[in-house]
C-alpha cells in the first residue's frame, strides 16, 4: 500500500488553513464568551463574585483582568498578529482556571478549560501559520 495513503500526507499542504481555522474559532470562542462581561457591568460583578467564592485574590482586579485578557487574545488569534503570545497567555489563563476552578470537578468540567490550555500551546510552539499579520512582521525582519 502506498505510503502516503496510508499515513495521509497530502493534507499536510492544508496546515495554514487548519491553523487558520483554529485561530478563527478559538478567537471567535474567546469573544463571545467574554462579551457579555464588557458590555455589562452587572456581567462583569457577577463574574467578581465567581471568582470570590473561588477564593482569587483580588477578584475586582482580576476579573477585568481575565476578561480583557481573553478579549485582547480572541482578536490577536483571529488577526493572527502575535500569535505565540497570544497561545502562551491563553494556555496561562486556562491554568489559573483549571488549578482554581476545575481542579476538584469532573474531566469532562475540566474539558473545555484544558483544550484551551492546549490550544494556546499548540499557537505558541506552532504560531499563526501562513495567513497572518505575524508572516507580514516576518518577512519585514
Amino acid at each position: 500500500m502506498n505510503r502516503d495513503l496510508l499515513l495521509l500526507t497530502p493534507l499536510a499542504r492544508f496546515t495554514d488553513l487548519a491553523l487558520l481555522a483554529l485561530r478563527w474559532l478559538t478567537g471567535s470562542f474567546l469573544i463571545y464568551g467574554v462579551w457579555d462581561n464588557i458590555a455589562s457591568a452587572g456581567r462583569m460583578a457577577e463574574f467578581v463574585g465567581f471568582l470570590k467564592v473561588n477564593n482569587f485574590a483580588a477578584p475586582e482586579f482580576m476579573a477585568p483582568l481575565s476578561v480583557w485578557a481573553q478579549f485582547l487574545i480572541g482578536i490577536a488569534l483571529i488577526l493572527g498578529m502575535f500569535t505565540r503570545w497570544a497561545g502562551l497567555l491563553l494556555a496561562f489563563n486556562f491554568i489559573v482556571a483549571v488549578v482554581m476552578v476545575h481542579w476538584n470537578q469532573s474531566f469532562r468540567e475540566w474539558w473545555p478549560a484544558i483544550v484551551l490550555v492546549g490550544l494556546g500551546l499548540l499557537f505558541a510552539t506552532q504560531g499563526a501559520g501562513r495567513y497572518a499579520l505575524d508572516t507580514i512582521l516576518e518577512r519585514r525582519k
